[in-house]
């Protein structure tokens, strides 16, 4: 069996008879923008599908529609036979299509947006530092290269996890 594709119009049609859309999207991801009315199941996790939701179509997405296509075949066997589809071009086609989504601007950037952001910019003050104070500076750049390299061949982020432990992303406590 094998996921076919849906544009986001054929997706609203297939929600509006009992679809059930599923955001593969890490959790701090889904929180910040989503298709309302989606459920967030991270790829992690797509193992372990609830019941209530492998008894129907399944549409699942993810922002650019590059996880959920590289990730096909998982996404087949966790459905257990339901009919899949993915949501060609994901969120990004989504709202390129005029349809809506819930956005949260009270949420923090996802995590490796974040590390992208600092990352970016340790290695750009390293570089202006290097040539403005001191070429020890070169460094800077160099280690956090090697720290993005790292990251790249192990799938471990150590910058996304200290990120992931600052006030800003940790979830408000209720009193």
């Amino acid at each position: 069996m094998t996921a076919a594709t849906a544009s986001p119009a054929e997706a609203q049609r297939l929600i509006e008879r009992g679809a059930t859309l599923i955001d593969i999207r890490n959790p701090d991801e889904h929180a910040r923008e989503h298709i309302p009315g989606a459920r967030n199941i991270p790829l992690s996790d797509i193992r372990n599908l609830p019941d209530d939701v492998s008894n129907g179509p399944l549409i699942f997405h993810c922002r650019s529609g590059m996880r959920t296509s590289a990730n096909a075949a998982a996404l087949i066997s966790a459905a257990d036979g339901a009919r899949c589809y993915t949501l060609d071009g994901g969120l990004n086609a989504w709202k390129s299509a005029g349809m809506p989504t819930r956005i949260d601007r009270g949420q923090p950037l996802e995590i490796m947006r974040q590390v992208q952001l600092v990352a970016g910019g340790l290695v750009l003050t390293g570089i202006i530092l290097g040539f403005a104070v001191a070429p020890a500076f070169f460094g800077l750049s160099a280690f956090v290269g090697a720290g993005l390299m790292m990251a790249g061949a192990t799938g471990w982020c150590g910058m996304a996890k200290l990120l992931a432990i600052l006030p800003w992303n940790r979830p408000a406590r209720s009193i």
